[in-house]
């Protein structure tokens, strides 16, 4: 009688497997784990990273204790004189500048994407078409930046060198400085990052689209359906999975977003976004527990959405 054949797996036995991971879970460790514990740990310590955050409280004033350094990130830039001053002043806060950046950008690049990812599908170039489009991803966040800012540009003289400028003043209008109007400057900028990004979400909404079968929008167009019916009836929930992964994947892009604001504005005249209001306190401030307790906040809202691509994912492996 034929001995049973044993598995691989009980040959090399149950921890064979960890001794190859070892090595990337020692990297992760020393450059992922720790230093996100470490950063936990910094946002409940004062400015020298010495003491607890609560022996920055003064007399008379709101203290969260060791939580201190959270109450600052959360309410510093904020009146809270009343309930209307607090609203008022949210909006123009690094929280209110970074929901108005979800809003408009997640959908300008998702519905820009999509509608762009239609109509190339239907030109004779498609590939050329495609390239143009995606062209302004190949360009770095603070170069896209340094060549808006020239578009944006505003001269008090009669000599415009920003191409936005010195069109309003060939239709016979004042030049507006589009990067110091306080309301006006945010979605200016978000112009730019929809400018960047139309083009990434053009490409993957794409390739969804391409895998929508032929001959269920054939049928469709011959029962009489129109294009608009074809597209919203039968190609967006086709591909809607993949539609939710961009949109979570953009807001991602934008809680993180950095340089754009960095290198038009600096964050002044209220621009500033999250990412920007913690460089500025670590790194301007030297203020390591504000910085750090922002950092998490950051971080803390990010990991719904990365759960939500994750869960996705998984989703989409399982019915394969």
């Amino acid at each position: 009688m034929a001995k049973p054949r044993v598995s691989a797996v009980m040959k090399q036995g149950k921890w064979t497997p960890w001794f190859y991971l070892l090595p990337a879970l020692i990297v992760m460790s020393f450059f992922i784990v720790y230093p996100m514990i470490n950063t936990v740990v910094l946002s409940f310590m004062n400015k020298d990273s010495t003491a607890s955050a609560a022996t920055t409280c003064r007399d008379g004033e709101p203290c969260w204790g060791i939580f201190e350094n959270y109450r600052y990130a959360l309410t510093a830039e904020l009146d809270t004189s009343s309930l209307q001053s607090t609203w008022q002043t949210f909006w123009t806060s690094s929280y209110g500048n970074t929901l108005k950046w979800i809003v408009v950008m997640v959908s300008g690049t998702v519905i820009l994407g999509l509608l762009i990812a239609v109509l190339v599908d239907r030109v004779k170039y498609e590939a050329l078409a495609k390239a143009i489009i995606f062209m302004p991803m190949a360009i770095s966040f603070v170069g896209a930046g340094v060549i808006w800012k020239f578009m944006y540009n505003y001269g008090t003289g009669q000599v415009q060198i920003g191409l936005l400028n010195a069109i309003i003043m060939g239709l016979g209008f004042d030049p507006v400085p589009f990067l110091s109007t306080v309301g006006l400057n945010t979605f200016m900028l978000i112009i730019v990052g929809i400018w960047i990004w139309t083009g990434f979400c053009m490409t993957v909404l794409s390739s969804a689209l391409k895998s929508v079968p032929g001959e269920l929008l054939e049928a469709a167009r011959i029962d009489g359906a129109n294009e608009f019916q074809v597209f919203f009836k039968i190609m967006l929930p086709i591909i809607s999975p993949t539609v939710v992964v961009v949109i979570t994947t953009m807001v991602i892009n934008v809680l993180k977003l950095f340089d754009i604001v960095y290198v038009m504005t600096g964050g002044n005249f209220k621009t500033q976004v999250i990412a920007n209001r913690m460089y500025t306190e670590l790194y301007k401030n030297f203020q390591t527990g504000r910085g750090t307790a922002i950092a998490v906040i950051l971080v803390l809202a990010i990991v719904p959405f990365i759960y939500m691509n994750i869960k996705r994912f998984m989703a989409q492996e399982a019915m394969r």
